[in-house]
C-alpha cells in the first residue's frame, strides 16, 4: 500500500516522480546513457545525472566497494549542467523548481511531525543548493545563515533560492564567523531566535558542507522514537585543553559544570527555547564570552547539567559508554582517532576526513542522521551518487516500499535517561 501524501499544487497533477519519470525518458542526460540501470531498479532523477568521463561511473557499484569502480570514479569531473539550471533562479522560479526536482509531496506522519532546520554557509552555492534540495519539504522550517564575509554572488543567488521557497529564509542578521570565537555560535542562536517564530518539533544544525544519511520520512520515524530526547554529544574528561579553554574564565555560574561537545545538534523545542529565553541560559553566554571554543561548550554543557531540569537533556554522565549513549547527529572521521568510526578513504583537511569516492560503501549501514563533510570539486562523483542513491530511497518511500526500522533509536541510552517533557 502506498503512504497517504500531502500534495502540493505548484508541482502540477501527479507530483515530482511522475514528472521524474517523464523527464527521464526526454532529457538528453537520459540516466541509463551515463550510469545504466540502477541498483535500485528505479529511475534516479535526472537533475543527479552530469557529464562524467573518463568513461561510465556506476553509483550502485561504489556503493558496493568495487575497487575497480573506485579507481574509475576518482577520475570523475564535474560539468556544468546544474550551473546552467541555476540561471533560473530570480527569473522563474517554477521553472527552477520544477527541472531541480523540489520534493514537494510528503506523508501525512511527516507533514504532522515538521523540523526546523538551520544552515550556516560561506561559499559554494552549488553544494549548499544540493543539501538544500535534499532536506527540503514544504512543511518543514529552513534558516540560512550567510557569512557576512561572503561574496555578494554567493548571498544574492542564496537569497534568490529562497524567494522561490515560502518556507526558507535567510537569517535575521548575518555574522562574520571566526575560528575559536564567540562568532562561531552566535549564528546558531540567530537562527535559533528566528525559528521560534514558526511552528516545528525538533531541530537540526548543518553547515553547507554535510549531505543527509537518512531521508526526511526516515528522520521523523528516528525523531519520534527520541521522544523529545536532545541528541548533543558531551565530555567532561577528554578536555586535554581545559585550562586554556576555560581557565581564564572563573567558574561557570549555577553550579553549572562545563562540558566539551560538538556544536552539532538535535534538540527538541523546548531546549531551543530554553536557550533563547531562559536567564541562566543567558548568564552561561555571558560566561562563555571569555572563553575559547565556545561553540564545543554551550549546547554540550546545557545537555548534561540535569539540575537545570532542560526538557530532553540527559540524566546520566556525560562519559557514558558510546555504545550504550552514541552521538548520531553527526557522522564524522578524525585524523589519529576512531571516536565517530571507521578510516578514511577521501583525504584529511584540517584533521578532518574529506569523504571520496571509496568512503560511499559505508554510509548505507551508518546509524548516524548526516555525514561530514564533503567537498563539491574533490571527487565530485561521491556526492553525485549521494544524491542518487538519496533519492532512490525517498522514490521507495513515495512507492510504500519503506522498510526503515526505528527499534535501534528507541533503546538508546539518552532517550531512556532523559529530562521528561513538560
Amino acid at each position: 500500500m502506498k503512504m497517504e501524501t500531502v500534495q502540493r499544487s505548484q508541482m502540477g497533477p501527479g507530483g515530482i516522480f511522475r514528472r521524474l519519470l517523464l523527464a527521464s525518458l526526454t532529457s538528453s542526460f537520459c540516466v541509463f546513457l551515463i550510469y545504466g540501470l540502477s541498483v535500485w531498479d528505479i529511475l534516479p532523477p535526472p537533475r543527479l545525472v552530469t557529464v562524467m568521463s573518463p568513461g561510465r561511473v556506476n553509483c550502485s557499484r561504489l556503493f558496493k566497494g568495487d575497487k575497480e569502480e573506485i579507481a574509475r570514479a576518482k577520475l570523475v569531473t564535474r560539468s556544468n549542467e546544474t550551473e546552467q539550471q541555476y540561471s533560473l533562479l530570480g527569473t522563474n522560479c517554477n521553472d527552477f523548481l520544477s527541472k531541480r526536482l523540489y520534493i514537494q509531496e510528503v506523508s501525512k506522519a511527516e507533514a504532522e511531525f515538521p523540523i526546523a532546520f538551520t544552515v550556516l554557509m560561506y561559499k559554494d552555492f552549488e553544494q549548499f543548493e544540493r543539501l538544500l534540495r535534499a532536506i527540503y519539504r514544504p512543511h518543514n522550517v529552513y534558516c540560512i545563515h550567510v557569512d557576512a564575509k561572503s561574496s555578494s554572488g554567493v548571498r544574492d543567488s542564496v537569497t534568490s533560492l529562497a524567494t522561490c521557497l515560502p518556507n526558507v529564509f535567510l537569517s535575521s542578521r548575518s555574522v562574520a564567523v571566526r575560528w575559536g570565537k564567540f562568532t562561531v555560535l552566535e549564528p546558531e542562536l540567530v537562527c535559533m531566535q528566528d525559528l521560534l517564530k514558526h511552528k516545528w518539533r525538533y531541530l537540526i544544525n548543518l553547515t553547507g558542507q554535510e549531505f543527509p544519511l537518512k531521508t526526511n520520512m526516515e528522520l521523523v520515524q528516528i525523531l519520534k522514537a527520541y521522544d523529545g530526547a536532545n541528541d548533543i554529544e558531551g565530555t567532561v574528561k577528554r578536555v586535554p585543553d581545559r585550562k586554556s579553554r576555560w581557565g581564564n574564565a572563573g567558574r561557570p555560574p549555577h553550579n553549572i559544570r562545563a562540558v566539551k561537545g560538538a556544536v552539532h545538534i538535535v534538540a527538541n523545542r523546548q531546549y531551543v527555547e530554553y536557550i533563547v529565553h531562559d536567564p541562566v541560559a543567558n548568564d552561561l553566554l555571558t560566561w562563555l564570552k571569555r572563553t575559547t571554543i565556545p561553540d564545543e561548550t554551550f549546547f554540550a554543557t546545557l545537555n548534561h547539567n540535569p539540575h537545570l531540569k532542560i526538557p530532553g537533556t540527559y540524566q546520566g554522565e556525560p562519559e557514558t559508554d558510546l555504545v550504550k549513549k552514541p552521538f548520531l547527529a553527526r557522522y564524522k572521521v578524525w585524523e589519529g582517532g576512531k571516536i565517530f568510526g571507521g578510516e578514511c578513504r577521501g583525504k584529511y583537511v584540517r584533521k578532518i576526513c574529506i569523504f571520496g569516492v571509496g568512503d560511499l560503501a559505508k554510509f548505507p549501514e551508518r546509524k548516524e542522521l548526516f555525514a561530514n563533510k564533503f567537498h563539491l570539486h574533490y571527487q565530485p562523483a561521491a556526492l553525485q551518487c549521494m544524491d542518487e542513491w538519496y533519492f532512490s530511497r525517498a522514490q521507495r518511500e513515495l512507492d510504500g516500499e519503506s522498510t526503515f526500522d526505528d527499534s535501534y533509536y528507541k533503546t538508546l541510552g539518552f532517550v531512556k535517561h532523559k529530562i521528561p517533557n513538560t
